[in-house]
């Protein structure tokens, strides 16, 4: 059994949907940020960073997003939710590393800034600063799906773990002040997933647990 510590709305968002399509046997457990569950000893014993994405396995915990979302990909090899071939499997990880190491931080400057600086003023000059670096991050995502042609996924024909990684992103735009009419293409494939049976099970599972 895996067990997989998440936060509704927040990037874990993608590995649950991942372990969603894969048919995995897992538990999901919300780890509440308001209540400030992700301080609390119990949860550093599970991951000393104090965040999720963690992935509790029967080999030990894996954090980060990239790394769970390969793993499980690997783990289900029926579920097809990584590419096979090499070059392509390595342009798959490409896309989530930017996600991860670039769009992630370009979002979390509006919500964590204290992160970077002390300063109540550098905190606010990132802040402002959220929602150019958002919509220049989907300016290069939109471009890369256009590319794809008339094909719904984030690697062309073939759905993959890349897609509710770009799928949770794509949810943060509007609080980041971007409007995702912006992107067209981003915007269908926001729509395409949300209408995916593992998407709607994952959602419901956020808003129960939320509840």
């Amino acid at each position: 059994m895996l067990t997989l510590y998440t936060a509704p709305g927040s990037c874990s968002r993608a590995s649950h949907i991942a372990l969603e399509e894969s048919g995995l046997a897992f538990e999901a457990r919300l780890v509440d940020f308001a209540q400030g569950d992700q301080r609390r000893p119990e949860f550093l014993a599970i991951n000393p960073k104090g965040r999720v994405p963690a992935l509790v396995t029967d080999q030990g915990v894996l954090t980060e997003s990239p790394a769970i979302l390969a793993y499980i990909a690997a783990l289900a090899p029926q579920g097809l939710l990584a590419p096979v071939e090499p070059f392509t499997l390595a342009r798959m990880q490409a896309f989530n590393l930017y996600l991860a190491s670039t769009v992630h931080v370009a979002h979390a400057h509006g919500r964590r800034a204290s992160r970077w600086s002390d300063d109540a003023a550098a905190q606010a000059s990132m802040a402002a600063k959220v929602a150019q670096n958002m919509r220049d991050c989907f300016t290069l995502i939109e471009a890369d799906l256009a590319r794809n042609g008339d094909s719904d996924w984030v690697m062309g024909d073939a759905y993959s773990v890349a897609d509710p990684y770009l799928f949770t992103f794509t949810g943060w735009l509007e609080g980041d002040g971007v409007d995702v009419a912006e992107f067209p293409n981003v915007r269908a494939h926001y729509h395409r997933m949300g209408r995916r049976p593992a998407v709607v099970r994952a959602l419901q599972a956020e808003q129960t647990r939320a509840a």
